[in-house]
């Protein structure tokens, strides 16, 4: 009876929230805004389970009808097709309801830091860490979300050994959350005679957005160092010394920007890099500790575990957490099909999340 307890605190809690909006309450607009965002993610939920105790008294009426001898047989056929169209109708409520009754992942709504880095594999690691920079460059073109680049060290033939971009936008992060792991390619380089296929590789980490005031940086744990950016190859790129290389001292993070011709441009977008890397870590150790005997494969942003394979010459594309494989190459690192990868682990990670909350 729990769950039951829990659906009539969402009608009291959407009750009260329908008679403060009608109010007027929350006099400055903070306070307003907040109840305002309170009554837009409960109303769903709360239209959802209002709908199941409909149902829920419907069924019981139907079953009085077909418990009744004296019911007339046209009646009861159709009381037999309504009942079983109910008894689906209200599974699939609950399971709905259930679902967006778990706990939220507070950072899920938060814009992300993206981070792309050459793995093994040298060029041709750089190449296909390039493809996939691209390929979330245009997802979240697809997306409507902004995209600003923090850094991008780029080798001399369109490959980059590390690309980093700050995205903002609608759930940003739960949607690229799934992307954080290592992704491998298999095919033939163009600098290949043999026509023989290697293997390389890319990681990828996505780190939901910080605030100042979810990290306390303390300025004296901070080395700065400034020198002049440098483009492929090792040429310089500007005359004066505006690129900025920030190392933590406490935890041994170090972020270096170069992208702006700003020193003060440069300091900022490291520093939001490094305040994003440490709330993610603060979060990472918060999650190993609430799952110590076990760690979930989709969402645990454990970058050391291959997720993804990339096959050219087959035009397939496998991950390796769900097992689904998909023969939409092209479209996928186009930005367009991504959505297909993305859909079926967050379908996954659900299903998951159900399983765990069943006592």
């Amino acid at each position: 009876m729990a769950l039951e307890s829990r659906y009539q605190a969402v009608l009291e809690r959407y009750q009260n929230l329908t008679q403060e909006m009608a109010d007027g309450a929350g006099s400055d607009a903070e306070s307003y805004t907040k109840l305002s965002k309170e009554y837009a993610d409960i109303s769903p939920i709360a239209e959802q389970i209002s709908g199941l105790l409909k149902a829920r008294n419907d069924l019981r009426d139907i079953e009085a009808i077909l418990a009744d001898s004296q019911t007339e047989p046209d009646m009861r056929a159709l009381a037999t097709d309504e009942y079983a169209t109910l008894k689906t109708s209200i599974s699939e409520l609950e399971q709905q309801i259930h679902l967006a009754l778990l706990p939220k992942d507070e950072a899920d709504a938060r814009d992300a830091i993206i981070e792309v880095r050459a793995g093994t594999g040298g060029e041709e690691a750089a190449l296909f860490a390039a493809t996939l920079f691209r390929m979330y460059l245009r997802y979240a073109e697809n997306h409507q979300w902004r995209v600003d680049i923090v850094a991008l060290n780029e080798t001399g033939i369109g490959g980059c050994k590390e690309a980093i971009a700050s995205i903002s936008g609608r759930d940003v992060f739960a949607r690229l959350k799934f992307e954080s792991g290592t992704h491998r390619v298999q095919r033939i380089p163009e600098t290949e005679s043999g026509g023989r296929i290697h293997t390389s590789a890319a990681t990828v980490a996505v780190l939901p957005e910080a605030d100042e005031v979810d990290v306390t940086i303390d300025e004296k744990d901070l080395r700065i160092d400034v020198y002049r950016a440098s483009g492929p190859g090792g040429q310089s790129v500007n005359t004066t010394d505006s690129a900025v290389r920030i190392t933590h001292n406490p935890s041994g993070i170090v972020v270096q920007c170069q992208d702006e011709k700003s020193q003060h441009k440069n300091k900022a977008k490291a520093m939001k890099v490094l305040r994003s890397r440490l709330y993610e870590a603060e979060r990472q150790a918060a999650a190993d500790q609430r799952a110590a005997t076990r760690k979930s494969q989709i969402g645990s942003g454990d970058r050391s575990e291959r997720i993804r394979t990339y096959n050219f010459p087959q035009g397939r594309v496998t991950d390796h957490r769900i097992g689904l494989t998909l023969h939409k190459l092209e479209g996928i690192l186009s930005g367009d099909g991504l959505d297909e990868v993305i859909e079926a682990l967050s379908v996954a990670e659900q299903a998951r999340r159900l399983a765990d909350s069943v006592p």
